[in-house]
């Protein structure tokens, strides 16, 4: 092709003389003939892309094409039920309650209620009256050994950074939080202004990093951190392990994204990706986790202390567990993170391969912790793909008291799920740091969609479990949600997870064999 372009250039540039010294009206084709010549020739020098090189001019159509493909596929081909992360009607669900839309559906429903995998709620006869429940029910946070106990919504902003989302993203998400009183998760990229600015209750997330809370050379300081923590606005601590996105592979803030007022905000200096570490330094086994819980404990004037972890191995977490009773310390809270969660920039491999679902992770923490008879101190977050009132339901039912949601939320603030996020490109000003973009994202207006979404999503939750024959979201057990396990058999979530006796793993005699070995293995000298 090369040799045609050049032919063609020839020939085409010869008749355009031959036009100019007839007419010098054709002087106007040089718009055209110019700027195509120098293309032709910057793709035949160049040697990084090879279709380019072969096929000067038309092999730019292909890239073209590579980045319009996504738009084409969301908006021309993928139906109402199969696009990825989140399809069509989830996506829809969360317009329509942020604008205060009409969310309801026409028609029945557009999945398959045959299909493998198909959950249902187990309704009841005898339903409740949606006016007798508690129209935003709060779940009491703090373990005995917690001071100052919080009151959570079951329905929260799960942890998403500054640096990640745009300091416009954050306001908003933050007053949202404080019109819907809900909590708003900072993320581990450090405790900014734009989260204490709206006044929302906010829950400071400590990774790896220590961002906001560490020492020049990247280490935990407990002078910056107590700083911070007595601010009335911050809530609760959490120490963030892992998060699903990326379980055991730590933190990334492209550099692409790092401000003055980002690496400001993180103690950290610009010119370079931030990266979290995948383990911490403050802390080496489950016996000094405990003793740092203590210490943040202390130093925040006794609010709630937690973990944020997507589930490995499972003897670790039940090293954890183990450090607990050894240590006579208990934590506030774990979130529990699904290997489904991915608001962060990750590798594919990550992504897609480490780390146990929600689901399974929830029914392992809660059952670990009934076992070791220390779930009636320790409340469970669950975080990863919650966007719905169904969802909600359903993660109360395995386990979780309370929920989070990361991606929902960025949907209620007008998130296309363009899916530029690690890019700095991102077309409505959520996951970027371009001032040119974020400051089309109006917080007032987008606050006030966030509050809606919280409100409407609680609400239907509570319906659903009205029609369970509930009246408080602590009722809801294993037998409330039903899943499709064949072409002919159901079995409800009691069959799918069974629940442990409480205490059952205090002692080596009441053990369960399938616990056995991991039960063994675990110490809570080493994670």
């Amino acid at each position: 092709m090369k040799k045609q372009f050049f032919l063609i250039s020839i020939i085409v540039v010869v008749v355009w003389i031959g036009l100019l010294l007839f007419n010098l009206n054709f002087l106007w084709m040089a718009i055209l003939i110019v700027p195509l010549l120098w293309m032709g020739i910057a793709d035949v020098l160049q040697k990084k892309h090879a279709i380019k090189h072969n096929f000067p001019v038309l092999g730019r159509l292909r890239y073209f094409m590579e980045v319009i493909r996504p738009k084409i596929y969301q908006y021309f081909i993928e139906s109402d039920t199969n696009g990825t992360p989140f399809n069509r009607l989830q996506r829809s669900v969360v317009y329509q309650r942020s604008k205060n839309e009409t969310d309801t559906q026409p028609f029945g429903t557009q999945l398959d209620v045959y299909d493998l995998g198909y959950e249902f709620v187990n309704h009841s006869m005898k339903a409740v009256h949606f006016d007798q429940i508690e129209e935003n029910p709060r779940t009491k946070i703090g373990s005995s050994q917690c001071t100052q106990p919080y009151f959570a919504s079951m329905f929260n902003i799960s942890a998403m950074s500054f640096g990640s989302l745009s300091k416009t993203a954050i306001l908003a998400l933050n007053e949202g939080a404080k019109l819907g009183g809900f909590y708003h998760n900072t993320g581990e990229g450090g405790l900014s202004p734009y989260h204490l600015e709206k006044g929302g209750d906010v829950v400071w997330n400590i990774g790896t990093g220590y961002f906001s809370c560490r020492t020049p050379e990247g280490r935990f300081s407990i002078e910056e951190f107590t700083k911070r923590a007595i601010l009335p606005q911050v809530k609760m601590i959490e120490i963030k392990f892992s998060q699903g996105a990326k379980p055991g592979h730590g933190g990334i803030l492209p550099k692409a994204k790092v401000t003055d007022e980002i690496a400001q905000i993180r103690l950290v200096t610009k010119g370079a990706d931030i990266l979290s570490p995948p383990t911490h330094s403050a802390f080496s086994t489950p016996r000094e986790l405990m003793q740092f819980v203590r210490l943040l404990r202390e130093k925040s004037g006794g609010k709630p202390i937690g973990i944020k972890l997507c589930v490995g191995r499972k003897y670790e977490f039940i090293s954890l567990c183990k450090a607990m009773i050894a240590e006579n310390t208990y934590l506030d809270f774990i979130t529990v993170d699904g290997g489904e969660g991915g608001t962060g920039a990750a590798p594919p491999e990550f992504s897609d391969h480490v780390g146990m679902p929600l689901r399974d992770a929830l029914a392992f923490v809660h059952d670990t912790l009934k076992g070791f008879d220390l779930k009636k101190e320790i409340k469970i977050i669950a975080s990863g793909k919650i966007i719905s009132g169904f969802d909600i339901v359903r993660a109360l039912s395995i386990g979780a008291d309370v929920c989070n949601s990361a991606r929902g939320m960025m949907f209620a603030l007008g998130c296309i799920q363009a899916l530029e996020c690690n890019r700095n490109t991102c077309p409505t000003g959520i996951a970027t740091q371009d001032p040119n973009l974020y400051n089309g994202l109006d917080v007032n207006l987008k606050s006030h969609r966030v509050s809606r979404y919280h409100h409407e999503t609680v609400k239907n939750a509570l319906e659903l479990i009205a029609a369970s024959g509930l009246s408080h979201p602590d009722e809801v057990n294993r037998w409330v949600v039903c899943r499709r396990i064949d072409a002919n058999n159901i079995e409800t979530f009691r069959e799918t997870y069974p629940e442990l006796t409480a205490g059952c793993l205090l002692s080596e005699e009441s053990i369960p064999e399938k616990w056995m070995k991991d039960c063994k293995k675990a110490t809570a000298d080493k994670f």
